[in-house]
């Protein structure tokens, strides 16, 4: 990709607007953009990926793979917002993040600003950008990110002005909105937030605000002084702050400051040379912030911690390896920091509930900073900062609106008046003075107030650090669900692995290990048909709930809580048994809990039978109970309207459009267009068939078909994300006119659909309609191929299987189906000749698929296809291996293998790679085993100069790759060949300084966490050997690593934020396991001298993965392959 800086201008403020005391417009502005390329066509069941510690399941969404490597201009849709101090720019196609945040007042970007629209393939769907501020719900890093959101622009009589941006989540299709406001005569950005869960269940949800800002050397992070501790994802591993003690992240931060610098502090950016984040802990104060020393200005953030605790900052890391993910997220705008602040959540992952109809409601807020140095106080009022010196205190404090005769005190032990002023304050004018101080004082025995008009706006008062504060304990890994005693812990565990949406571990054990005990365990069995319920297992969830309900009455025909009796009425319904979900749903509402939910749902089987009076009295109970219920609302106008109401409808539709002028259904019910996307018509007109307004529905179908030819035309480049929605606006059809008797009008419907491209069901009822649908033609292969997506994504793994054969059966060209086929053969029935025929079958209908190819190559490289094979199936198929990096390293990897580095040489140097999730390290490791193989060819035909090229290359990898090496990577084999290559060239102390490079290498970083020994520990101990000593030690800690590899069973690191090698294809892990002790075992046998123990353990590892490059280039590698090398006595051995 170029990297010539881009800069886009924001446009002026409208004339006619130029008198308002807050400006808005919405005006396009043209920013040089990278598209993504088309999204994978098929269905992404991606079912043990792990995504910020939780998990990464992405489908419904497609899942984009390739960025262009060239920009363009292009026009983006833009909302900007500016009064007097701040100017703001709100993109709604890009999930409407704040993409400009300036301070006028100091010509400074308080948020991030990147001029050039540039994803990376790092989002949960694959395009992600940085800069400004992303709204993150409701789950990490939203998955909405690179999705449009609605707009509606809000103006206040005080002359406030929000803008609203709403979305329903693709995932779970939620509702989420947030309002940027910005108020007359304020220099605070405030965010106006609205979460409301719009579906049946109840859901977990995050929240947190991603915002981003410019770093460098003089960028410092601030947080309350109150922090004394921080913690890693998932609360994995914790250190102190601002000081870190001991390692963190693999780094040993004390070491970094033994000349008494400042270089164990994380709050600086400077000081972070990895991948970090850091999450507060156990502040009891509301606001954090970020401050460039150099521009000296910054911005501080606040909320209420008590709903608010989240603080968090993340970093690529000061080091080559972070500054070449900067690259590939801008091209000329530099590193940035992420300070993040999170709502009901402290932690990633850490996921609250949200009920059905549940509406959250809260704000956070923003505002910049000016030569104040780190706010040490904060409030939505001013901020301020006092350093105490040598015999003076520096006062610092910045205001958030005009403030005249602002009085500052300074008071010492005892309230001692020791300085006092007074001055004018106002945004962009701070206060900064030098105070001296006579006689001794501490920190603590200082306070600051400002005050105006008499009233205190801020004070502060430095705090005495706890003495023996006890620093939290790490979490840990559940036990098994065998190991646990009690069942309220095992329904503990289960809970919080289905809350934290945990990637690798199931909760469904440890409640059927509480229901094995004991069978009517009704929290268990309450919990356990949930997930039967949301996998469309009806019957069962009915079964696991009546038991639920038989414990819970035992004794008493009331329980404390309802849900079992609200679960129980929602399956029936789906089970079409209306009268006897009605009686449960009734018992349901009896529970405070659950009474909101339950007569919304009572009242949509009133509608149905056009008990309208019925219908208004459960509404009006749902909404006293949730006043936020959108769809209870929506449906009393309806009600109210065939009551012949009119008046009261006019005034609850009116009410309701107060409350969410978003609301797509109040909306048609006010008669306005229907201007949401495709998939949100579909959620509008299912509302309006819950309730049996059959002639809505379809007309909402007939507005979401026309929507979608819209948004196909509008899109750009790439497909729409939502592009897919056709074939179910289709079946949705033919089921409602299926259901009033119009079998010619449903086939008709059905036979309308052209194709099944990017359409993957999702929500239950298109489980249903689908289903229906075979019922009504068994022939139906389009039907048949969508419903297996839906039943594969809901863990019915077999349901889904049966369902795509009846799909090949029937239209034998569904590409999709064949591939979903081979994906199921290999992962559910571990049938890797069936795989590989289902691959073949969809080859044979798209040969020109790389997607295939790459998978198709995975699954031979996990089944034994000796290199050459594989080799020879993608050498005639240059073209398409092109159109993908991932298949591309792996054609490169198989070059080296088979001995013909050179070319895959002229592969690497020949294209510009974009790293993708997944794909951690992979280009540099083809890199470096490419390098290394012409380096040993280079000194096996003397050529030490060659050598010598070839091993710096490898250990200085080009921009190209898109990616650089870890700071943690062990790199022993590049500089023990960078050590011979000198000593072949006569050149002994460069080769000693080299090999000592090697020697002392430490440790390794590999599939995204540290290890202590790795295959590199074999070329530490070579390299002593170079040097004339013997390395026993590490020799003896290698086998020691060993052996403890042997004792301990494979398994998944439960905290783990990102799998590499667990995406499509489910891993051996016991194999991989073994064969990683085999060959680090022959590594340590050749040390020793074992040769033939060394060649038989080579031998067992090809055996159980001939695709295993180390093993396959381990003799060409040893000591023994450089005779002629003589340096250390010690190599001789």
């Amino acid at each position: 990709m170029p990297t010539d800086h881009s800069r886009f201008d924001l446009p002026p403020v409208p004339e006619e607007q130029r008198g308002e005391s807050v400006a808005v417009w919405r005006e396009d502005v043209l920013i040089d953009t990278y598209e993504p390329a088309a999204p994978d066509a098929y269905p992404a069941f991606l079912e043990a990926r792990v995504y910020q510690g939780s998990s990464g399941r992405v489908y419904p969404l497609p899942f984009y793979e390739r960025i262009s490597e060239t920009k363009a201009p292009m026009r983006w849709d833009a909302v900007h917002l500016e009064n007097a101090w701040l100017r703001l720019m709100i993109l709604p196609a890009l999930g409407g993040r704040i993409h400009v945040g300036y301070d006028k007042t100091a010509g400074y970007d308080f948020f991030y600003r990147n001029n050039v629209i540039k994803p990376a393939l790092v989002g949960l769907a694959g395009p992600w950008i940085s800069g400004g501020v992303e709204f993150n719900w409701p789950q990490h890093h939203r998955p909405g990110t690179f999705l449009p959101v609605d707009v509606e622009i809000e103006h206040e009589p005080d002359g406030a002005v929000t803008v609203w941006c709403s979305d329903h989540d693709p995932l779970s299709r939620m509702k989420g909105m947030h309002g940027v406001r910005l108020r007359p005569g304020s220099a605070v950005v405030e965010l106006r937030v609205r979460l409301y869960n719009r579906t049946e269940d109840v859901r977990t949800f995050l929240w947190w605000a991603n915002v981003a800002a410019h770093a460098n050397d003089d960028y410092q992070s601030f947080f309350p002084t109150d922090v004394r501790f921080v913690a890693d994802h998932a609360k994995r591993a914790m250190t102190t702050f601002p000081r870190a003690e001991g390692r963190y992240y693999g780094i040993d931060y004390p070491a970094r400051a033994v000349d008494g610098g400042d270089g164990d502090r994380l709050d600086w950016y400077r000081n972070i040379p990895v991948p970090t984040s850091y999450m507060c802990l156990g502040s009891e104060d509301d606001f954090f912030g970020g401050y460039d020393h150099g521009a000296q200005a910054g911005f501080v953030h606040w909320a209420d911690h008590r709903i608010a605790p989240g603080k968090k900052q993340w970093t690529w890391g000061n080091a080559p390896f972070g500054w070449a993910w900067d690259r590939n997220l801008t091209d000329g705008d530099g590193p940035y920091v992420e300070l993040m602040a999170g709502v009901f959540t402290d932690n990633q992952p850490d996921f609250s509930f949200l009920a059905p109809g549940e509406t959250r409601t809260f704000s956070q807020y923003w505002y910049p900073i000016q030569r104040i140095g780190p706010a040490h106080q904060a409030n939505l009022h001013a901020a301020v900062s006092l350093t105490l010196g040598s015999g003076s205190v520096r006062v610092g404090a910045a205001v958030t609106a005009i403030r005249p005769g602002c009085v500052l005190r300074l008071r010492g032990t005892g309230g001692d008046l020791l300085w006092e002023t007074t001055t004018d304050l106002a945004p962009g004018s701070p206060l900064v003075a030098d105070v001296p101080l006579t006689g001794a004082y501490d920190a603590t025995d200082l306070e600051l107030t400002v005050e105006h008009e008499g009233t205190t706006l801020i004070a502060w008062r430095p705090r005495t650090a706890p003495a023996g504060v006890t620093p939290p304990e790490p979490a840990t890994e559940p036990p098994a669900p065998g190991e646990i005693a009690s069942a309220d812990e095992l329904y503990v565990t289960g809970l919080h692995l289905e809350q934290y949406r945990h990637a690798t571990r199931s909760p469904e054990p440890y409640w059927e290990e509480a229901l094995r005990r004991d069978p009517h365990d009704f929290r268990c069995a309450i919990a356990l048909a949930a997930r039967r319920h949301r996998d469309g297992a009806y019957d069962q969830a009915e079964l696991l709930l009546r038991r639920a309900v038989d414990r819970q009455t035992l004794r008493n025909p009331n329980p404390y809580d309802g849900e079992a009796y609200y679960r129980l009425g929602l399956a029936l319904i789906r089970l079409d048994r209306h009268a006897e979900a009605y009686d449960a749903l009734a018992k349901a509402s009896w529970n405070s809990a659950w009474r909101a939910p339950a007569h919304w749902a009572l009242a949509r089987l009133d509608c149905r039978e056009a008990r309208w009076d019925a219908a208004l009295d459960h509404l009006d109970a749902a909404l006293s109970a949730e006043a936020g219920l959108l769809q209870a609302h929506d449906l009393r106008v309806l009600v109210l309207r065939r009551l012949e109401r009119a008046t009261e409808a006019d005034a609850g539709l009116a009410a309701v459009r107060r409350l969410d002028p978003l609301d797509w259904w109040a909306r048609d019910l006010a008669g306005l267009p229907l201007d949401c996307d495709a998939q949100t018509c579909l959620d509008i007109a299912l509302e309006y068939a819950a309730a049996g307004f059959t002639a809505d529905a379809l007309r909402v179908l007939d507005r979401a078909e026309e929507r979608l030819a819209e948004e196909s035309e509008v899109t750009g480049a790439w497909p729409h994300p939502r592009s897919g929605a056709g074939p179910l606006l289709a079946y949705h059809r033919a089921d409602l006119l299926a259901g009033r008797g119009d079998e010619d009008g449903a086939r008709a419907a059905v036979a309308a659909v052209r194709t099944l491209e990017y359409c993957f069901p999702n929500r239950p009822e298109d489980a249903l309609v689908l289903s229906r649908a075979l019922d009504r033609d068994p022939a139906d292969a389009r039907a048949a191929s969508l419903l297996g997506d839906w039943l594969h994504h809901h863990h019915r793994h077999d349901d889904a299987i049966a369902c795509w054969r009846r799909a090949v059966e029937h239209d034998p060209s569904d590409v999709v189906a064949w591939r979903n086929l081979g994906v199921a053969a290999f992962n559910v029935h571990g049938d890797t000749p069936a795989a590989m025929a289902c691959y073949d079958r969809a080859l044979a209908l798209a040969p020109g698929d790389a997607k295939l190819w790459y998978e198709s190559d995975q699954l031979a490289k996990r089944t034994g296809t000796p290199p050459r094979e594989r080799l020879t199936r993608l050498e005639d198929r240059r073209d398409t291996v092109a159109a993908r990096d991932d298949l591309t390293i792996e054609y490169v990897l198989l070059l080296v293998a088979t001995g013909q580095a050179g070319r895959a040489l002229d592969v690497l140097t020949g294209r510009r790679f974009q790293p993708w999730e997944g794909g951690e390290g992979q280009v540099l490791y083809a890199w470096e085993q490419t390098r290394l193989s012409l380096a040993r060819a280079a000194l096996t035909a003397g050529d030490a100069d060659g050598a010598e090229t070839h091993a710096r290359a490898a250990l200085e990898p080009p921009e190209t790759l898109g990616e650089a090496r870890h700071p943690l990577a062990n790199c022993a084999d590049l500089l023990l060949m960078l050590g011979d290559a000198l000593a072949a060239a006569g050149r002994p102390e460069a080769a000693r300084d080299a090999w000592t490079a090697a020697a002392t290498a430490d440790g390794d970083f590999q599939e995204m966490s540290t290890r202590p020994y790795s295959e590199m520990t074999y070329f530490s101990a070579l390299a002593w050997r170079r040097l004339g000593k013997d390395g026993e030690a590490l020799v003896d800690g290698l086998e020691s690593y060993v052996a403890e590899l042997r004792s301990t069973p494979a398994r998944i690191d439960y905290f783990a934020t990102s799998l590499p090698t667990m995406l499509l294809f489910t891993d051996d892990l016991q194999a991989r396991h073994e064969t990683t002790a085999t060959f680090l075992e022959a590594q340590a046998a050749e040390l020793r001298g074992r040769r033939d123990e060394a060649r038989a353990g080579i031998a067992t590892v090809l055996g159980r993965d001939p695709n295993h490059l180390a093993a396959i280039t381990f003799g060409a590698r040893s000591c023994a392959s450089y005779r002629h090398i003589h340096v250390g006595p010690a190599c001789a051995g």
